[in-house]
């Protein structure tokens, strides 16, 4: 299901995708409309993604640490700088939602909108999860991503978005009336509280998320945000390189594979494991963190 949107137009709520315009259009309006447009940011001087390093990287490294992440709840975990790790479907369709944090400094988290900018609205293989200014730096590297072959379907989708946000109790209530506390927000904030956090912390803490194996994009009409029946099947699996200490967090989100509802328990949900790699010491005796 998609949110419903209300636009006020001279105090009137309309209901529904956005009202046609009352304004009429300039004479010149055709030729407005026929500007270029211009990507934002220049990014050829980023560092490039070193397909050979990362590949050697992912070459018979040694699982140090699993977390499997229970159906609508939320887990940490903490991956040295170095180090891989690895989000699997295990059982069934399931997306995820998933933060991130410099382990050593919490201040430091996934910036989602300057990733958005520098790489696409979609992540995959050699695209990099970017922390918040003022350290503007990359946190994590995807090194594999077995839904690559997705690309862009007929609809404009993708997979692993960086455009949706979490699902929220806050939001649920104000569309719903309703109460629902197994929201992806809630589940990372759980998650944290484990971990030592009080809950307002917590929840300053949480922020937007890459959206795991989640297909969305915008309808080609009204250009509103979508979710469909994500790709991903057991086995599937997207891996990431810690460019620093990271201290992860991860939702089971209780919309499963998003093909219908989410913010409630109508839809069957899986587990998402995480698990984490330690490469070959001769593989890191070069490399330097950013």
């Amino acid at each position: 299901c998609r949110p419903i949107a209300f636009f006020r137009r001279r105090g009137t709520r309309v209901k529904g995708p956005r009202v046609f315009s009352s304004v009429a259009e300039p004479p010149d309006a055709a030729s407005r409309r026929e500007a270029k447009p211009v990507v934002c940011y220049e990014v050829d001087l980023l560092p490039s993604f070193d397909v050979e390093f990362y590949e050697r990287a992912r070459q018979e490294p040694t699982k140090i640490a699993e977390v499997l992440v229970p159906p609508r709840d939320g887990k940490t975990f903490e991956v040295p700088a170095g180090h891989l790790f690895r989000i699997t479907s295990v059982e069934g369709p399931q997306v995820g939602d998933l933060n991130l944090w410099n382990s050593e400094n919490m201040k430091e988290k996934f910036y989602t909108s300057k990733t958005r900018q520098l790489h696409a609205t979609h992540l995959s293989r050699g695209d990099r999860l970017w922390s918040a200014m003022p350290y503007m730096r990359p946190m994590a590297t995807i090194t594999h991503d077995t839904l690559e072959w997705y690309g862009w379907d007929a609809d404009g989708a993708g997979v692993h978005d960086v455009i949706g946000s979490r699902c929220d109790p806050y939001t649920n209530s104000v569309l719903r009336g309703e109460q629902y506390d197994r929201c992806c927000h809630s589940n990372l904030i759980r998650s944290l509280v484990e971990k030592g956090l009080d809950v307002e912390e917590a929840e300053a803490a949480v922020h937007d998320v890459l959206n795991v194996f989640m297909c969305t994009g915008f309808t080609l009409d009204t250009h509103q945000y979508f979710m469909k029946a994500s790709p991903v099947r057991p086995g599937d699996h997207i891996e990431f390189f810690a460019e620093i200490p990271l201290l992860g967090a991860l939702s089971a989100c209780p919309g499963g594979d998003c093909s219908a509802t989410h913010s409630d328990d109508a839809t069957s949900c899986y587990p998402l494991l995480v698990e984490i790699y330690k490469p070959k010491d001769s593989v890191l005796e070069t490399w330097e963190g950013p």
